[in-house]
């Protein structure tokens, strides 16, 4: 049998959380503003608890991680060529690096981000699993005759004072270490993320940015700080990462889930526990409801004209 790993597209799964392992990570925003510690007094934006919230960081960290796997891609170099078609650049002519643009009905331009979706396949004792990872660029390394792989991920600074106390602006070039310390305390679950992706993908290094803020209050507008390339591998027994376990979770899953009768499942982590929970759901859960709009209209057309017939 076969066993497929998926997420509900309306989950917040892709999202990007930001201190999330903080000893106090962001808070909804209180009615009482001195209640909240994360109420920043100096501040004059009146809207400043709203966007240190953690729905509205997750929204600027994956703002800027999707801009950042961009802007460090050189725009005077060709990109590279990738065997299959970008399978999201909605026509034929669109390369899995999005090199080439596909026009739609509407005679407008579509460009994909220019990213390399790579399927590998591992084998974990008497299962193989197939996953899709995606490259964010190619790497010229001096005295190599192969480009290396890379991924690219942005760490960011939303609130100093409120998120380590740590100030890039002042640490970043001296004391780098100190800076991703704070944010291995404060991103532990994010970082381990982006590495596993790393690995999983084959990527020969990954690069990872500095991103901060212009303002304080202002989340749309960033800079980039400093970039820093590290080597997945390396990285991940730096941030105590054991890749065995990594694997080793997912060999628990695997085998768990095929001791189940076919169907469906859910799983689940405790919101207040170190719990994962598994729950078996109906097959018709969390299908779009659209689809069987469609049908009903669908159906109405062949009844008005069977009647039409008549």
């Amino acid at each position: 049998g076969a066993l497929v790993f998926d997420k509900r597209d309306t989950a917040s799964f892709d999202f990007i959380t930001v201190s999330e392992t903080s000893h106090e990570p962001p808070q909804e925003p209180s009615r009482d503003g001195d209640a909240d510690p994360h109420h920043d007094p100096t501040s004059k934006d009146p809207k400043h608890l709203d966007i240190n919230s953690p729905e509205k960081l997750s929204v600027e960290a994956t703002m800027i991680n999707q801009n950042f796997s961009q802007q460090v891609l050189r725009s005077d170099v060709p990109p590279a060529k990738m065997e299959l078609p970008n399978p999201f650049g909605g026509g034929p002519t669109s390369n899995a690096d999005g090199a080439a643009s596909s026009s739609g009905g509407t005679g407008t331009t579509t460009k994909p981000a220019a990213v390399a979706y790579r399927y590998r396949k591992f084998k974990l004792g008497d299962h193989e699993i197939v996953s899709r990872t995606e490259l964010h660029g190619l790497v010229e390394k001096r005295g190599a005759d192969t480009k290396q792989r890379m991924t690219a991920y942005a760490l960011n600074e939303w609130a100093s004072r409120l998120s380590g106390g740590v100030d890039w602006r002042q640490k970043i070039d001296q004391q780098r270490g100190a800076v991703l310390a704070t944010e291995l305390k404060n991103n532990s679950c994010k970082l381990a993320r982006w590495t596993a992706q790393s690995i999983l993908a084959g990527a020969d290094v990954m690069k990872l940015g500095y991103v901060s803020r212009v303002g304080r209050a202002n989340p749309y507008e960033h800079v980039i700080l400093a970039t820093q390339f590290y080597k997945p591998k390396e990285f991940a027994n730096q941030i105590t990462l054991n890749v065995n376990n990594m694997w080793g979770i997912v060999k628990m899953l695997v085998d768990l889930l095929f001791t189940k009768d076919d169907g469906k499942f859910v799983i689940a982590r405790d919101a207040n526990k170190p719990i994962v929970r598994i729950y078996a759901v109906p097959m018709n859960t969390f299908e779009d409801d659209s689809a069987d709009d469609d049908n009903d209209l669908q159906n109405q057309d062949q009844d008005e004209s069977s009647d039409d017939d008549d």
